[in-house]
């Protein structure tokens, strides 16, 4: 059940701040590990459950959306809709229900077109179909709904997305190892990149101390934001600054603009000797890393706006269907991987309601922007244009370097 909305023209300002402060917050709940996660996977399904909602569950629902619950199915259905307009991304909302469930077709109009199913008594071919559904939408990056279907579930509501941009300018790979850090001894596959871009990279002053942010642009509508925060940092704080930097609301010390010296975290601006004159050089060394991550959405029920609606003793969503319903389970898996290339991620979200010559002649000097990332750091994906965030997460294990010859991430 593939959700076909082609009118999209952007995401307004409004809903990009309230989903971009759902990322910020979730990133202050990351522990030191690797993950990755999408507050923009969750957001819509939240606001659809909000529609139907009544009582502490709705207000609930509405404060952690930041709208109020009237106008979240509206504002949930012009996010999916700008989100299709993003080149390189695909999302898609699929709502599964029991044969014996009767939906309020108030709320099931509410809903992009063509997204429901119904499922039986069968449970294997339901939870079948559902897995091939999330691999289908992800383009098999994450193989199955992150949910187990029971004699319990009465519905099932998900939205899966998948996104994938080339580099407009290729790493290449290489062998790195660290000096010092978490990573110090290890042999990893590096990426290498020097470019005339200064710019690319920046240096932002935050409460908790400096962060380094770098740009990697892709191909299609989305840009990956690497960022390096200082070594005492969480990576709550480091991603926080991060949204902070991709919204504009940090004031950012551009590459071209630094002066000599080791300037914030990973970065060191130097003279080098050169055979003509030659502009500012930006000179980046990070690493290749796949990301996997399962999250429990009910463990953070403050943070998700889903307390109440896990009490299956009461209904909480009249407004979905008379058949009294409570929440389940609420889960996420995402998958992201960053290579040499490019870059491919994916998420999917569900709710289960229950019930290198010749040495050079050297005449000339140039100037340096190095900024390596040799430590755990923190990435998000970013619509271009609106500069919503689309994924978020901290690398902790970046991937080896290969045994026998270097591999195309």
């Amino acid at each position: 059940m593939r959700v076909e909305h082609r009118a999209g023209s952007g995401v307004d300002g409004a809903t990009v701040r309230v989903v971009n402060g759902l990322t910020a917050q979730w990133a202050a709940h990351t522990a030191d590990e690797g993950t990755a996660f999408s507050a923009t996977g969750v957001w819509p399904l939240l606001a659809f459950l909000a529609d139907g909602a009544t009582g502490a569950a709705r207000a609930e629902l509405a404060g952690a959306l930041g709208v109020p619950a009237e106008h979240a199915a509206a504002a949930a259905r012009h996010l999916l809709s700008a989100l299709d307009a993003v080149e390189g991304l695909d999302s898609a909302l699929g709502l599964w229900t029991h044969h014996t469930l009767q939906l309020r077709e108030e709320w099931r109009a509410g809903l992009p077109a063509r997204t429901h199913g119904v499922f039986g008594d069968d449970l294997v071919t339901a939870q079948e179909r559902m897995d091939s559904w999330a691999a289908e939408r992800t383009a098999g990056l994450v193989e199955r709904m992150p949910v187990t279907l029971s004699r319990d579930t009465r519905m099932v509501l998900a939205g899966a997305l998948a996104l994938r941009t080339d580099w407009r300018q290729p790493f290449t790979e290489t062998m790195l190892r660290p000096e010092s850090g978490p990573w110090q001894g290890r042999s990893l596959l590096g990426l290498h990149r020097r470019s005339i871009r200064p710019d690319r990279v920046g240096v932002a002053g935050t409460p908790d101390g400096f962060v380094t942010a770098l740009t990697v642009p892709g191909d299609s509508g989305v840009d990956v934001h690497l960022v390096l925060g200082e070594e005492r940092m969480t990576p709550g704080q480091v991603l926080g600054a991060g949204v902070g930097v991709v919204e504009r609301a940090l004031a950012v010390t551009a590459g071209g603009l630094l002066p000599l010296g080791h300037v914030g975290p990973g970065v060191h601006v130097e003279r080098q000797p050169a055979t003509a004159p030659e502009p500012i050089a930006l000179d980046v060394r990070t690493v290749a890393y796949e990301v996997r991550a399962d999250h429990d959405l009910l463990a953070l029920p403050g943070l998700f706006g889903l307390g109440a609606a896990q009490d299956l003793s009461r209904a909480h969503f009249p407004g979905v269907s008379s058949f009294p319903l409570g929440l389940g389970t609420a889960r996420q898996s995402v998958l992201a991987r960053f290579g040499a290339l490019g870059f491919k991620a994916a998420a999917v979200t569900a709710f289960e309601p229950y019930g290198a010559g010749a040495a050079p002649q050297y005449r000339y000097e140039t100037t340096v922007v190095r900024v390596a990332f040799d430590r755990p750091f923190g990435f998000l994906a970013v619509d271009r244009e609106s500069r919503l965030v689309l994924m978020a997460g901290w690398v902790t294990d970046p991937a080896p370097y290969p045994a026998m010859g270097l591999g195309r991430a």
